[in-house]
């Protein structure tokens, strides 16, 4: 765990959560056993169209599928984990991207879950991840090499080239940006200030460094759960450092677009109320 403050109290967190939770339960069995029992494990498939400026021709209709935030851990395993493949596997993207938080803790063979489930993660384009802020907080050397080990190209300040005959789309990935290990023109070095960009990062706050930068057409990020827990109307009840103005869904920041997704995982309390865990399949078009 890092030494320095965290700006995100889980506290805060199961302060919020409790009251909700507290209001679930006087709600009677079934809204307890809904939010702990179904919601957690209820998996959803977003679909989104998107049009990006300078996307090559070729790339029309490409197929991205995005899911994050696995936490293999005490309330993660891997049937949990094994349906998010399935699902996203069937959905036949042309490349797979993971957003990093692999695990919560490493004591109950979780690396090993992270081989045995992911192996199967593949694409015509390839399979991709980056690593968040939990791996690191674990162990990062041990997560990576479990995530290389299943076969997942990690990209850790760095990129690599998509191709359709002559055309390129770079995707690129930049190591966590709350352990302050994210190096953004270390990722796009030698990339042409005109070459269309997509950025994994896994924080999804980063957006605003992102968009700076005119490369970036979209960045994909994880990390908030969503909240975890959202009141209508109101909105997420608490949320992660990095993850308070882009906390989910599509949001316009400059000239470049960030998505950032519910997560398949949890953290404590391990409850989701209107915020189903997500993969999302994003079809790509230029503008």
């Amino acid at each position: 765990m890092p030494d320095r403050p965290r700006p995100f109290s889980r506290r805060a967190f199961l302060k919020a959560a409790a009251h909700v939770l507290g209001g679930l339960a006087l709600a009677g069995p079934l809204a307890w056993l809904y939010s702990t029992r179904v919601e957690a494990h209820w998996l959803a498939v977003e679909r989104l169209n998107l049009q990006l400026p300078r996307l090559p021709k070729s790339f029309d209709g490409f197929a991205l599928a995005q899911f994050s935030d696995l936490h293999f851990g005490p309330f993660i395993g891997p049937e949990q984990v094994r349906s998010a493949v399935d699902a996203t596997l069937a959905l036949r993207p042309d490349a797979i991207v993971i957003t990093g938080d692999f695990v919560s803790q490493l004591s109950n063979r979780e690396a090993e879950m992270i081989v045995q489930e992911l192996s199967r993660v593949s694409a015509p384009d390839g399979a991709f991840a980056i690593l968040g802020n939990h791996d690191w907080w674990t162990d990062s050397a041990v997560v990576a090499e479990a995530v290389q080990r299943a076969g997942l190209t990690l990209l850790r300040n760095e990129h690599v080239q998509l191709r359709r005959g002559d055309e390129i789309l770079y995707l690129a990935g930049v190591d966590d940006v709350w352990e302050q290990k994210a190096d953004l023109p270390r990722a796009l070095a030698g990339i042409a200030d005109d070459a269309p960009v997509i950025l994994l990062a896994h924080e999804p706050d980063f957006a605003d460094t992102a968009a700076a930068d005119g490369r970036v057409l979209l960045q994909l990020s994880g990390h908030s759960h969503g909240g975890q827990v959202i009141i209508p109307f109101l909105g997420p009840v608490a949320l992660p450092y990095l993850a308070h103005k882009y906390p989910l869904g599509r949001r316009q920041v400059g000239g470049m677009q960030v998505y950032t997704n519910r997560g398949i995982g949890m953290i404590a309390p391990p409850v989701r109320f209107n915020c189903r865990p997500e993969i999302t399949l994003f079809t790509l078009h230029p503008a």
